[in-house]
């Protein structure tokens, strides 16, 4: 078995233990990126079995995924609250911080985690580090027409993503700068980041996550905010 293949098997483990928190007539918002699509997968397997919930997805790729098997997703411009999101993540740590947006879809993805009552991250053993700040650069939301003035603000650290050679977009039409800051204080620097005008959303998730399912080596560990999170 490859490591790839060992890190997929975690991922559905995960997705697995999470969607146990789903039930009848629930909201979910859907997250987006590899691992939410099995969480999305999942909660499919359970509506065919006669599971009865709506969703919201949180880009066109979890929104088409969704529906092709047959979960009903709702417009999220018309929804003001959700029971519970379940979505992915690049990192996280014991403090429950999390690092978000390597889908380019974490200005959605933290929107919809604020207008949710619970927000459950799933994630393979690879994903979880004493500190975040350790592997992934934190993503950060651009508004087009301030590019030149939001790249100079953020400095030699930030890299602007490329799709081939253009810059890729967003499913909202912004550009993603790929950012490695010091996170040594991570709070002042999403505080920073919200003060840049033209800045749209960042990928630090620091508040919004509620509980985490890790899975590695197909062992499945739950961390609850309070348990050890502070």
């Amino acid at each position: 078995m490859t490591a790839q293949t060992d890190s997929d098997g975690d991922k559905d483990a995960a997705a697995a233990a999470a969607i146990e928190e789903v039930r009848d007539g629930m909201l979910i918002g859907l997250g987006t990126g590899s691992t939410a699509a099995h969480a999305i997968r999942r909660l499919g397997e359970r509506v065919a079995g006669g599971l009865a919930i709506r969703a919201v997805a949180t880009s066109h790729a979890s929104a088409t995924l969704a529906e092709s098997l047959g979960i009903v997703v709702l417009d999220f411009a018309d929804v003001p609250r959700i029971d519970l999101t379940i979505d992915g993540a690049d990192e996280i740590d014991t403090r429950l911080y999390a690092v978000k947006g390597a889908g380019g879809a974490m200005l959605r993805e933290k929107v919809v985690a604020e207008a949710s009552d619970r927000m459950v991250v799933i994630a393979d053993g690879s994903k979880r580090v004493a500190a975040i700040g350790t592997k992934a650069p934190v993503p950060v939301e651009i508004l087009p027409f301030a590019r030149a003035f939001v790249l100079r603000a953020l400095g030699e650290a930030a890299v602007l993503r490329m799709a081939g050679d253009r810059p890729y977009l967003t499913d909202n039409g912004n550009l993603v700068a790929d950012c490695r800051f010091d996170l040594a204080d991570v709070v002042a620097v999403a505080r920073r980041l919200e003060a840049i005008p033209g800045v749209l959303g960042h990928g630090l998730f620091l508040d919004q996550v509620d509980v985490a399912y890790i899975a590695e080596a197909g062992v499945v560990s739950r961390l609850e905010r309070g348990d050890g999170a502070s």
